[in-house]
Parts: structure tokens; sequence; C-alpha cells
């Protein structure tokens, strides 16, 4: 497998089922092994990174992968360069770091298989959105990322805080997410063609179309609503209810950095319009000032550091959204620096929490007594986050500087600017000095959960130590450390090498190092003003808030979906189904009713006769339609009928020379009509007849209007020639299918994704049942005026004889027709059912209890591990023809030669099939069963 691909499939794959396989044993050693394949998996994706980055850093773009569904340019392709290496070795390698760090810190009660399994998805999502060189695909990776990003929030859920955030995170990036997708949709439309590595090359094209505004404010507002730019910041502070190394994870390397990501990757694309620097540039100033300002005022140690992150994200959003190619390079220093002093602060306010039971700073204080190393590995970090001389944040603070300087010469703007940059460097160091001032100085604790803290174990310090360490590494040598990396990465984002510039500590005496110092002054100055002449311990901000205009909103959405329901649903199904009848034939016939054009004629195609036979079906069809209609309230009568119908349309099938349909329709006539009877016998034999007079008039009406329109519309498709796609299929169902059944050839092949979805929903329909009807027991219906009851008797002898002998040979037989299915009419979905309809024979003739003791079914449950497992072979069937290189659910088929049996016409569709198979069978035996034991006698 390439080795880009390989990257991602590691975590998603691998990582998640082993720490799902493992995590099931909760014991400390099952823990620590949880924790030690998460970490070997992390370690494995970033050694495959690494030994790509000679390759990278030597100037190449690596371009892997292949086609998935090319039909619509959603393809499995990723890409490395600069850009994608750093974002990837920051998920890789700060991730192995969290790993480390989250063994230490969950308890005894976090269940580690859970946690560890979703962030390996988390992981894997991350890495998906920076390899993917396909923009559908990094859409596909986006949204997983807000799915799995609110299972981590939620990861406490009997806590109502963690619940409520993760509602939040999760509606609006996911929200955000369906945006973007417009946008990239539209970028696509105009580009013609969803592949980065083509659409750099076609930059002034796409940026001379019309839409380009519109494409490139879909995808900013995507952009702003997953990096919590302002007004979209305020879902950033309510998910730090989830545990600390997720919040140390979405901070400094993942979730929120993904919007930011995709703002650097599409530059190129984007970058070069005024569109996209005014309101790029000036919504990041705008959230980097204010959320720098709220921080000042957090009392929660994660509030304090979830506003800083959404000030530093505003930061470097406003150096990407500058027309300059050096705010390209401070941006991409930058998001290299907050990573690990992030990093590093956020899995220290754990520790505090761990060892003293409280994030409050008005409760915390004098802890660097307590917890020296801690307090001195924090105030490096501080350090760095403020700015100061010799800490990685002071050289990219000084590079945000001076490109906030050289904005807009000669304007308003280059003064506003740079005052604004100042007024946001002030409070960054308030808030960071309040940090470390108001935990480890500022007097005493104050009545702390954990009275006694102390400094926590070694590995548990591992992370923050070396994460530190690179803090000072940077600031000191920032050329040989980052210097490389950061010079790939903005050629990256540039799309050509930036000029000339320089990674170091001293620049000389200039503005923006005047800048620097009147921040550092005048930020001690503010935090100290603060806190003794106005407490801001005793500081509750009041007033509106994004949180409050959020939750208003939802509430008022609520509210009027609530008044709109109670104007339109009074318990009436036959109201529901009236207003849809009567809305599709208003709108089928809206186009006539506008005076738009003349209903068209009958075509000019040539009809075959009408043979005797089809005289006779349609009169039978018609017969038992009308009866059905008049005698619906006899359920056992109406129940027959629909089984006339669906007999009639089998003979159909049959005549227009499709078996396959025939058998398939026949099938499920079988299984639907016992699973019919087996819910009717929960129920009165007759229904209530409740309809009056004008409630009849109408549903005629709207059913002679739907009925006929619908009938009106095939008359008119039937009677014109048109380019039928058949032919396609059966030209190519052997050369590319290995199958002269095109049918069947079709639904495991050339349409197998709607298959997939199709025993997909199949199986859900099945464990819907179960979760509707499990416990459920209901009371046999009393006889009916006429004495008529359903019959709960004893089975008869000879059913029992006969269930005996059919078992055996519909096994057979559905074997037979599972194995011709590729080549003659039959298949996985026709033997499953026959398989169905033995099993029920089964049930029939022993009674539910003897049949599921004999089947091991377990009272049912037993059947949804027979859809998992369908589902499951399935799935892995088209993931295998993907990891060959090859789209999904691509068959491969061969005719070996075998020794005995002669040449044997072999295709993996037919794995596929088998888990075709299985789900319908599983699905089928499920419903039945759940049915039946809803029907039994309650204990005495």
């Amino acid at each position: 497998m390439p080795a880009l691909p390989a990257i991602v499939l590691l975590p998603l794959l691998l990582g998640t089922l082993l720490c799902w396989w493992s995590g099931r044993v909760e014991t400390p050693a099952g823990r620590r092994r949880t924790a030690w394949l998460a970490a070997a998996v992390t370690a494995a994706a970033l050694a495959l990174l690494l030994a790509q980055a000679s390759a990278v850093f030597g100037g190449q773009v690596l371009l892997q992968g292949g086609d998935w569904v090319p039909a619509i340019g959603l393809n499995a392709r990723f890409r490395l360069d600069g850009l994608a290496l750093m974002f990837a070795g920051l998920i890789t390698g700060i991730g192995l770091l969290i790993i480390l760090y989250a063994a230490w810190y969950l308890g005894k009660e976090d269940p580690a298989g859970k946690f560890y399994t979703l962030l390996m998805l988390f992981m894997a999502a991350m890495l998906g959105i920076v390899l993917s060189d396909n923009l559908l695909l990094l859409v596909v990776f986006w949204e997983l990322t807000s799915i799995s990003s609110f299972l981590l929030v939620g990861y406490w859920g009997h806590k109502a805080e963690a619940r409520a955030g993760a509602r939040m995170a999760l509606a609006v990036t996911g929200g955000g997410g369906l945006v973007l997708l417009a946008g990239v949709l539209l970028l696509g439309h105009i580009a013609g063609t969803f592949e980065l590595s083509q659409m750099f090359e076609r930059t002034a094209q796409i940026r001379a179309h019309a839409l380009f505004p519109l494409a490139t404010v879909l995808v900013l507002i995507g952009c702003f609503t997953k990096s919590a730019q302002w007004p979209f910041h305020f879902w950033l502070p309510e998910a730090m209810a989830a545990p600390t190394p997720v919040s140390a994870y979405l901070h400094s390397a993942t979730m929120v950095k993904a919007g930011i990501f995709l703002l650097a990757r599409l530059y190129p694309v984007l970058g070069g319009s005024g569109l996209f620097e005014t309101v790029v540039a000036t919504t990041g100033l705008v959230t980097m000032v204010f959320a720098a300002y709220v921080a000042v005022f957090k009392h929660d140690l994660k509030g304090l550091l979830a506003y800083s992150t959404i000030s530093h994200l505003g930061l470097i959003t406003f150096l990407i959204g500058l027309a300059s190619p050096l705010s390209a390079v401070a941006a991409v220093f930058h998001i290299l620096n907050h990573a690990t002093f992030k990093a590093s602060l956020f899995m220290t306010a754990g520790i505090v929490d761990h060892e003293t039971g409280t994030r409050d700073m008005r409760q915390l204080g004098g802890l660097m007594r307590l917890m020296p190393w801690t307090g001195t590995l924090a105030m490096v970090a501080a350090a760095s986050m403020a700015g100061v001389p010799l800490a990685n944040g002071f050289i990219s603070k000084e590079m945000f500087f001076t490109e906030a300087v050289g904005v807009a010469h000669g304007t308003a703007w280059n003064v506003l600017v740079p005052l604004a940059a100042t007024l946001g460097g002030i409070c960054s160091v308030a808030y960071s000095l309040r940090f470390i001032h108001d935990v480890f100085f500022n007097g005493p604790p104050k009545n702390l959960p954990n009275p006694h803290p102390h400094e926590p174990p070694p590995f548990m310090k591992a992370p923050v130590a070396l994460l530190v360490a690179v803090c000072v590494l940077v600031g000191v040598a920032p050329a040989l450390t980052f210097g490389p990396l950061v010079h790939v990465a903005a050629t990256a984002v540039l799309g050509a090498p930036p000029p000339d510039y320089h990674l170091s500590i001293w620049h000389g005496f200039n503005l923006p190092l005047a800048m620097s110092a009147v921040a550092l002054v005048l930020g001690v100055a503010m935090y100290f003003a603060l806190q003794r002449r106005f407490n801001l311990h005793l500081h509750h901000p009041r007033g509106w808030t994004g949180r409050l205009v959020f939750t208003r909103a939802i509430d008022g959405l609520f509210a009027l979906a609530g008044r709109f329901t109670q104007r339109l649903e009074n318990g009436s199904l036959q109201r529901y189904a009236a207003w849809m009848v009567a809305s599709a034939v208003l709108l089928a016939a809206w186009p006539w009713l506008a005076g738009s054009g003349d209903a068209p004629g009958t075509g000019t195609r040539t009809l075959l006769p009408a043979t005797p036979l089809a005289l006779v079906a349609w009169a039978l069809l018609l017969a038992a339609g009308a009866a059905l209609v008049l005698g619906h309230h006899d359920r056992f009568r109406a129940v027959v009928l629909v089984g006339v119908v669906g007999l009639v349309t089998a003979l159909t099938f049959l005549a227009f020379s499709a078996p396959d349909l025939a058998l398939t329709q026949l099938s499920v006539e079988v299984v639907s009509t016992a699973l019919l009877l087996m819910g009717l016998a929960l129920l009165p034999q007759t229904t209530p007849r409740e309809s009056s007079a004008r409630r009849k008039a109408r549903d005629a009406l709207l059913a002679l209007a739907g009925g006929g329109g619908i009938a009106w519309i095939t008359w008119l498709v039937l009677t014109r020639d048109h380019d039928a796609i058949a032919w396609y299929f059966l030209q190519n169902s052997v050369p590319l299918g290995g199958g002269t059944n095109a049918v069947n050839v079709i639904l495991v092949d050339f349409r197998g994704y709607d298959t997939f979805g199709e025993i997909t929903v199949l199986g859900i329909a099945a464990v819907g049942v179960l979760a509707l009807l499990d416990g459920l027991r209901v009371r046999k219906p009393q006889a009916d005026a006429q004495g008529r009851a359903w019959s709960f008797d004893r089975q008869p002898l000879m059913l029992r004889v006969a269930a005996r002998i059919v078992l055996p040979l519909a096994l057979v037989a559905s074997v037979y027709i599972f194995w011709r299915g590729h080549n003659l009419p039959g298949g996985g979905f026709i033997a499953g059912l026959v398989t169905a309809i033995a099993l029920v024979l089964q049930y029939m003739a022993l009674g539910q209890d003897r049949a599921e003791a004999l089947l091991r079914a377990g009272g049912g449950r037993r059947y949804t591990r027979w859809i998992g497992t369908g589902l499951g072979i399935a799935a892995l069937t088209g993931v295998g023809a993907f990891v060959l290189g090859r789209p999904f659910l691509t068959s491969a088929f061969g005719h070996p030669v075998v020794p005995v049996l002669g040449e044997l016409p072999l295709a993996t569709a037919a794995l596929f099939d088998l888990g075709v198979y299985i789900t319908v069978v599983g699905a089928t035996m499920l419903m039945l069963s759940a049915l039946g034991a809803a029907s039994k006698e309650r204990p005495a």
C-alpha cells in the first residue's frame, strides 16, 4: 500500500479496532495495553510520515492514491507537501504525547478503550484533512472530525455540561461543514476538478468566474466555524467540558487548526482576491483582540486557555489574510509555536486539576511551593504564549508586529492595525501572567477539593517538559530547529518560494521591538491594576454572549417548530398522507397549471400488442386492487390481496424476461406475508370504520389524481424512444464484471454502492424493530363479534414433519441459487430470502423457543451479529478493492482450472454477495423473532 493512504488508514482501521478490542477489558493491565497499542499505531504513522520527509524537503510534492467514486469526482488521492508535512507531524507527534499523558490522567472509572478508540478516529480524520488532494475527500474527513470531536467532547456523558458542549460544537462545526461543502462544490464546478493539484494550475480561470466571490465566502464560513473565529467562537470554550487530553489535542494540533489549514491550503486559489484579504484579515484581527481581552477575565484555567487559543487563531488568520509573502511565513511559524506552548499549557492545567481537584483560579494559589517542577514548566510555556524574549512565541510575535506595521501604508489602517495588534499583545501578556500568578503564587490555596496536591508522576510531566524544551530551543535557535520546515510549508502556502527572510532572535531596534516592549510593560501593569484595584476574582461577566445568543436561537427554533407542529399535527395518519399526496400532485402539475406549457401527448414509439395473458393479468390486478380498497378493514383479507398484487407483479417481471426480479418478488411476498401476519396477530382482526363520507370522497379524489398522474407519466415515458443505459450493462457485464447475469453484476459490481446502502437500511430497520418491541408483551386479541380470533394452538404434526424435510432442501437450494447468481438467475439476496423462508417455516412448525434453541439464536439478539457480520463482509470486500488501488467495491474475477472440477468461474463479488446473503437472513429472522417474542404469553 502507498505510504500516504497508509498514514491515514493506520489509525482509522488498525488503531480503532485494536483499541476497541483491547478496551473491552478494563483492568489496569488492559488499560495500559490499550494505551500502548494507541501509541504504537501513532508512532507507526509518524514513522511513515518521516520516511517521506526527505523528499518533501528536497522540493517534491508526493501524490498517491487512486479512484474512489470518479463519477462524482470523489477520489482517494493524497498529497504530501510542506504544509501537509507540518500539520501531519503536529497531529501525530503531539498526538503521541497526548496518548502518554492520558494514560496517567484518566481515572479508573474512565473507559480507556472508548477514549483511545475515539482518539484514533479523530486522529485519522485530521490526517485525512491535511493529506487529501481531493477537496470532496477533504470534506468527508472534515465532517468526520466534527462527529469524532462531538464524541470526544461528550466523553463524560454523565455530565450535563459535557453533553451541552458536545451538542453546541457539533451544531456549529457541522453546520459550517455543510456550508463548506457548498463552497467546495462551487469551486469544483468553476475549476472543472476537485483535485487540488489540478486546481492550483487553474487559478486565473477560477478567479475570473462570476461565482468565485460566492464560493470564497462559503469556504471562509466553513473555515471560521471550525477555527472558532468571531462570531462563531463561542462553541470552543463550551467544549472545555472534555477531558484535558482532548482539550490539549483539539486546541494545539488538530480540530481548531483545521480551518487554519484550509485557509492556508486554498491560499493559492483564493488568496489573491481583495475579498479574501479583507474578510480574512479583518475577521482575524477582531477575533484576536476580542478573545485576548475576554481571556483576562476568565476564572477557569481551561476557559482562559480556550479564549487564548481563539485569540492566537485570530492572529494566524490575520496573517494569512494579508497580501504579503512574509505574512505566510509568520503564520506558518506561529502555527508551530502555538502548538508547542498551548499543548504544554493545557496539560499543565490538567495536572493542576488532577492534583487539586479544581481549575478555578479563585481557589488556587501558592502551588509553586508544592509543585515546583510543574510551576517552572508552566512559567516557561506561559512566557512563550506572552511573547517573552528567548521563547519561541517572542519571535513569531515580532514577525506578527512587523506585518501589522506594514499594512496599508498611508491610510488610517496604518495606525489602527498596529494599535489593535499591540492591544492584543497587552492582553496576551496579562492573561499569561494571570495564569502563572493566580495558580502558583498569589497566596495559599483556598478550600481545595484535594487538600494535599503534589507533583504528578514523571510520565505525566514528561510530555510537558519535552514541549517546553522545544519552546526554548526554538526561541534560541529558530533557524536550526524549525527553519527548514517553515520554508517548505510557506512555499506550499504561497505556491512558490517566499522572499528572503531570517528567523532570528534579534532584528535590531525597530518599531516591532518597541511594540513588544510596550505590550510586555503594559500587560504586566494591566494585570496587577485589575487584580488590585478591581479584584479580578470578583468579576462576573454579564450581558449578551455567543453562548446566550446560540442557546436562545435554538430555543426559539424549537418553539417555532412546536407551534408549526401543533398547527399541522393532529395524530391522523390519513391527514398526513393526504397532505403528502396532494403536495406531490400539485408540484407535478404546477408547470401546466401555471400555464408554462401544454400537456404532452402520446409519443410515436411503436407499441407491442396486448396479449390475452396480459389482459387477464391486468383484470386480476384491477380486481385485487378494488377488493383491497373495499375490504381493507379485514386485515387478513387485506394481506392476502396484497399478496395477489405481488404475485401479478412477479408474473409481469417473468413476462418481460426478468427471472431474477420475479424470484426476488416471490420470495419477498412470502417473507413479508409471514411478518405481516405475525404483526397483525398483535392487533384486532378488523380495523374500525372512522372515515366520513366527505373524507372518503377526498381520499378517492386524491387517489385518482395521484394514480392517474403516475399512470399518465408512465404512458408518456413508455410511448417515447429514449437512450437506455441497459445496453451498457449488457455489453460490459462479462468483460468488466465477469458474469453473464447482468442483473446480479449490476447489483454487486456496477451499482454495488446502492446494494450496500440497501442492506444497511435493511439491517437498521431490523434493529429498529427489535428496539421497539424488545421486552414488549401484547395480550392476545379477544374474539370479534363473529367469534373469530387468531389461533395460538400447538403446531400441526404434518407441518412439523414437512419443516424437517424442507429445511435441508431449502438450504441446498439456496446454496445453488447463491453460487449460480453471477451467471444465471439467482444471487445472495434471493438465496437469503429462500433461507429465511425455510427458517420461518421452522418457527411456524416448532414454535419460537424450540426453533431459536436449535438455531442458537439467543432469543433473537444473536441475529444482530448476523447483520453485523454480513455488513462487515460486504464492507471489507469493498475496502479490499480500495486497498489494491481500485474503486470501492470493484470486483476481480478469473477462471482457474481445478483438478477434477475443471474450470471454475470465480469472482470476488461472491464475497460481497455473501455479505448480502447473511444480512438478509439476519434481518428477516431478527424481525421475525422480535414479533414472535412480543406475542408470547405473559408468565403467570
